[in-house]
């Protein structure tokens, strides 16, 4: 797919590996809407990147309805849509307090793969009024899982089931919206430098870099950006979870 003058919308768009993305598609010409929940950081955003920004809560049919509507009438009915809000709460089935709040699970969940999905549909909607390319393609859409949905640690039996739902919608969303000419895909980082990790103490981010067979550095927002533009223009990818990760397999804990 051409990315110049399509309209695309990132969640979680403000920061992390949602502002690396918004930044690489609006550089290749995109009319980009940044969607997030933190309206300083969106708008900060979007006035970098020349997008608009727009207050969205994913996991809200209503809130996400009202922020796909206000994209398509800045930018036109959406042909790119890149999921990367989310997440990633640590806490044990069973931990010192006793068991998981039921709460905390399904919170999780609903951002991180009810959102996704939620995003998708709307996405998905606006894409089947698009006009077709030579292929037949009207829009992409892709996901972010994790390496956690594969080899899940202790402590993110939530996470790694919201991400592991991300992997395995995936392929059937794809069969799906085949016949609209839509791709779906999804990506499944490693350890990447955003804000949560980058949060962490030094010594603690040093460690977990170690964990890396090659390079041993934590992946940044412009290399998972370059794979999100790498999938928009291969017209062949479509129902996949790609790894990104420099190799790692997480270990128990």
């Amino acid at each position: 797919m051409d990315i110049d003058g399509v309209g695309a919308v990132v969640t979680g768009g403000a920061s992390g590996l949602g502002a690396g993305t918004a930044r690489a598609l609006a550089g290749r010409g995109a009319k980009v809407a940044v969607l997030d929940l933190n309206m300083d950081a969106a708008r900060a955003m979007a006035d970098e990147i020349g997008g608009i920004a727009v207050e969205c809560n994913v996991s809200d049919a209503a809130s996400a309805e009202a922020a796909l509507q206000a994209a398509q009438a800045a930018h036109g009915p959406t042909g790119i849509a890149v999921n990367c809000a989310g997440i990633a709460p640590a806490k044990r089935i069973v931990g010192r307090d006793g068991p998981m709040p039921l709460d905390d699970f399904r919170k999780v969940i609903e951002v991180n793969l009810i959102g996704s999905f939620n995003i998708m549909r709307l996405a998905a909607d606006q894409m089947t009024g698009r006009e077709p390319n030579a292929d037949g393609e009207r829009g992409v859409i892709i996901s972010t899982a994790s390496v956690a949905a594969f080899e899940g640690q202790i402590g993110q039996a939530a996470y790694a089931a919201s991400k592991g739902g991300v992997h395995a919608l995936t392929l059937p969303a794809a069969r799906d919206l085949a016949r609209h000419g839509i791709r779906v895909l999804a990506i499944a980082p490693g350890l990447f430098g955003t804000p949560m990790l980058l949060g962490m103490p030094q010594n603690v981010q040093e460690s977990l870099a170690a964990t890396l067979p090659f390079p041993q550095r934590f992946g940044t927002p412009a290399e998972y950006a370059d794979l999100v533009l790498y999938m928009i223009g291969s017209p062949v990818m479509n129902g996949e979870t790609v790894r990104i990760d420099s190799a790692v397999r997480l270990a128990p804990q």
